[in-house]
């Protein structure tokens, strides 16, 4: 058992719970598909508990279909949005019951009839409760404030997930493909089920993220024809995708973003109880995750080049419970029908590396998938803003079904 320093919490029993987050990164260079049941009529929507209780759902959790909306809470208008705080049901990896927490921001002044609803999957913010892009728009401002902008700017509604584990208790699923594909969608249906918002099934839906929330929108893109088939989903954006973690794991295990690799450790570890990232690691590995996993992302900066060996006994990325359980991230299983912009930085990506995002292009075209791609001269972290326009125009002109022609 790992001891509990003063100021932290207790990993991984309890939940370890910007332009600072892309400055830390600038620095650095980020089963089966469960079919759900066709949800009744949305119910008036209950006002949730104020401040931070509440992220805490009601146990036992209630009875309710993915998406269903436990509570929600009006906050203050975003700039021209009417903006909303909801507590929804979702699936975690393994097709069980949790509750996710998320943001829904709605354009004033626009009917929201045939309003297209954005999706976007948060780019890596960090693994403690205070970091969940709903609770600190310091850290989720760079990764995120842009994409929202825009897509406002435009007129689309935007759903935003914290993901299965930030700010909600439990550990963070960091780039657990299922998991967060899953909140991916089920936050768009909690937007439609809320009567506030005056969204339906009707309204057109775009998926959006870059680095890790590019592959939860990929992973959104390959459940939805099961997972969520009622959702009239036109089109897919998604950047920087670590679409296949074993490869990713290689560039960072010893280099600039090792603090990227002991993320998905702890993320696969809380997913998958029987990995048992405990039982792997040294003195100082209890240590060093116990400090770690209540960290933003701007802590990234402060543990390159370190090795899962200097932490472990045995390294669990050798062994083959581990191993099957990051293969099954690997994106490419189900190709996608709708157009999708995929695009990557060029010519090194020191966080999410190059090839293994080009291969899953390949995957998808070699299957004839309407794909779109496109090469972003930078690094990692400025791609994520020469990325942006690009991004959401995509989502616009299929929206607007302007032609679509596919490169490759």
């Amino acid at each position: 058992m790992f001891q509990r320093l003063p100021g932290r919490r207790l990993w991984p029993r309890t939940k370890i719970s910007s332009l600072v987050a892309m400055l830390a990164l600038s620095m650095l260079g980020a089963v089966l598909p469960v079919v759900s049941a066709t949800p009744a009529a949305a119910a008036a929507a209950v006002a949730g508990p104020a401040g931070d209780d509440f992220y805490t759902p009601p146990s036992p959790l209630p009875a309710g279909n993915p998406g269903d909306v436990i509570w929600y809470r009006k906050q203050a208008d975003s700039g021209n949005a009417s903006s909303y705080l909801v507590l929804y049901h979702s699936r975690d990896a393994l097709g069980q019951p949790n509750a996710v927490s998320g943001t829904i921001l709605v354009p004033k002044g626009r009917s929201p009839v045939g309003m297209p609803i954005v999706s976007l999957g948060s780019g890596t913010v960090g693994l403690g409760d205070q970091c969940a892009p709903s609770k600190n728009s310091l850290v989720s401002v760079a990764q995120n404030q842009g994409f929202i902008d825009k897509a406002l700017q435009r007129g689309f509604a935007v759903a935003m997930t914290d993901y299965e584990g930030l700010g909600t208790p439990g550990v963070h699923t960091y780039v657990i493909g299922r998991s967060e594909g899953h909140a991916v969608l089920d936050v768009v249906r909690a937007a439609q089920r809320l009567p506030e918002t005056g969204l339906s099934t009707a309204n057109p839906v775009g998926l959006l993220g870059y680095s890790q929330g590019g592959g939860a929108a990929a992973w959104a893109g390959e459940l939805q024809p099961t997972y969520a088939p009622e959702l009239n989903l036109k089109a897919i954006s998604a950047g920087g995708i670590p679409a296949d973690l074993l490869a990713v794991s290689q560039q960072l295990d010893g280099g600039l973003g090792f603090a990227v690799l002991a993320m998905a450790a702890l993320g696969l570890d809380s997913a998958y109880p029987e990995l048992d990232l405990e039982s792997y690691l040294n003195a100082s590995g209890k240590k060093f995750f116990t400090d770690f996993s209540d960290d933003c992302v701007e802590s990234l900066t402060i543990y390159p080049f370190r090795k899962l060996s200097d932490y472990t006994t045995i390294n669990p990325l050798t062994t083959a419970a581990w191993k099957a359980r990051i293969n099954e991230q690997k994106l490419g299983a189900v190709a996608p029908k709708v157009p999708t912009f995929m695009y990557h930085a060029w010519p090194i990506d020191e966080l999410v590396a190059r090839p293994q995002g080009v291969a899953l292009k390949d995957t998808y075209c070699a299957a004839g998938s309407p794909i779109r791609w496109k090469d972003y001269l930078g690094d990692h972290a400025t791609v994520i803003f020469t990325s942006q326009s690009d991004a959401v125009s995509f989502l616009a002109d299929r929206f607007a079904n302007v032609p679509f022609s596919r490169s490759c």
